[in-house]
């Protein structure tokens, strides 16, 4: 079940085989003898991928939730509760990993020894059950509503601009005194939308509209461009602490602070029992919850 679960999420008997540690030849005789035993055809093959038949979508859907409560029940009547093994491939934003996560695994794995951590460092989206991703941390709203989400933090922001910028287009003092500088926009991918410049004005949030003469889509591009002297900027303030103590770069309108930035652990439903899952993300509860992360506010405050 865990092979075929895999061929299915992956697209592929290679891959498959790759995420399991398998024998490419091993993958593809367990499928044989599976179709052979259910007597069905479970998966189609072509030249180009490997996609479920109906039958194989149906016998997919409960395998899935099947091994789910087969790793709970196991999980009850074994030490994994407390120590859970295994595997665990995360995804997260390479900011957010480079500053707080990863400098604080240490002490996970010193927790859960006999978990194996695979962290993948990006930004763009990711598609969970496809590339076999237990969980994934992201900034901003969840946007696919059939994953499970739990809030991390509400990460605090903050306008900057290098010093270069500021020497040639002189530092804003207010919202007013906007017009004629420059904004650096972050894009998605995903869904194409543009992020600007946004200000917190009681409850109501403000956009407003520079022009742009570069546009990125990575949060280290985005800083790059910003030291480069490229426009005006909008990040997490952990994000900058080290550039703004070091005066590389430069916060403005501190007195117009941005809206705060969702950070959230998002994973499928299916894998919500998992102990691998359940302990790591409690764990990051923890970790986003201390001060000195910078994600709630200035460590000088």
């Amino acid at each position: 079940m865990r092979v075929f679960t895999r061929i299915v999420e992956l697209g592929g008997f290679s891959r498959a085989a790759t995420s399991l540690g398998l024998p490419a030849a091993s993958v593809t005789v367990l499928i044989k003898q599976l179709e052979a035993y259910l007597g069905v055809q479970l998966l189609q093959r072509t030249t180009r991928q490997v996609s479920p038949t109906l039958d194989g979508t149906a016998y997919y859907e409960r395998c899935v939730r099947l091994l789910a409560e087969i790793e709970e029940t196991e999980a009850l009547f074994s030490t994994a509760t407390d120590n859970p093994r295994g595997v665990l491939r995360v995804d997260m934003p390479a900011a957010v990993g480079r500053h707080i996560i990863i400098p604080a695994l240490p002490a996970f794995s010193e927790r859960y020894p006999l978990i194996e951590l695979e962290i993948g460092l990006n930004d763009r989206p990711v598609d969970l059950i496809r590339e076999g991703v237990d969980c994934v941390v992201r900034g901003g709203l969840a946007l696919d509503d059939s994953l499970v989400a739990r809030p991390l933090a509400q990460m605090l922001q903050v306008t900057c601009a290098s010093p270069g910028y500021l020497q040639a287009y002189g530092e804003p003092r207010s919202l007013q005194e906007l017009a004629g500088h420059l904004v650096i926009e972050y894009f998605s991918t995903q869904t194409g939308k543009r992020y600007g410049l946004e200000f917190q004005e009681g409850k109501e949030v403000r956009e407003i509209s520079l022009p742009r003469k570069i546009s990125v889509n990575s949060a280290d591009g985005y800083l790059a461009a910003c030291m480069a002297g490229y426009g005006l900027v909008q990040t997490p303030y952990y994000h900058v602490i080290r550039d703004l103590a070091r005066g590389t770069l430069c916060e403005v309108l501190s007195g117009w602070p941005p809206p705060t930035l969702a950070l959230t652990a998002l994973y499928p439903a299916h894998r919500h029992q998992s102990p691998r899952v359940r302990v790591f993300i409690d764990w990051l509860v923890q970790v986003c919850s201390r001060p000195e992360t910078g994600l709630h506010g200035r460590l000088d405050s």
